[in-house]
């Protein structure tokens, strides 16, 4: 049996998430486990964690809500984000060419008047 089974809590090492306390949901292999808690949920390497004496029973693959409860009811903090809301799109307006001066405006006045007959 490995030091790094299912509901081992353990410190993160290495990486941004370095000194966050997670727990193990999954052992993939010899080397890799998926970690969730403090740190976000993702495939780590057994190098990069320090295993606690503390075990949380959870079951295996447990989803974020399960790991959630677990980590609350230490009294521990747990990563958590907010999904991004898409604002509303922008419109895109046609930019209107600008005639500068007046004779300008009364050519394409006419012009028009004369196409139409």
């Amino acid at each position: 049996m490995s030091l790094f089974q299912v509901g081992r809590l353990c410190v993160k090492l290495a990486g941004r998430d370095a000194g966050r306390k997670c727990v193990v949901v999954e052992q993939l292999d010899d080397k890799l486990v998926i970690a969730d808690g403090d740190v976000r949920r993702k495939r780590v390497n057994v190098k990069h964690l320090e295993p606690l004496g503390q075990t949380l029973e959870i079951k295996e693959k447990a989803s974020h809500e399960d790991v959630a409860a677990a980590f609350q009811k230490l009294s521990l903090p747990v990563w958590g984000t907010k999904k991004k809301e898409a604002g509303p799109k922008p419109i895109k307006q046609r930019q209107k060419k600008e005639v500068k001066d007046e004779a300008a405006k009364e050519a394409k006045a006419k012009e028009k008047k004369v196409k139409k007959e």
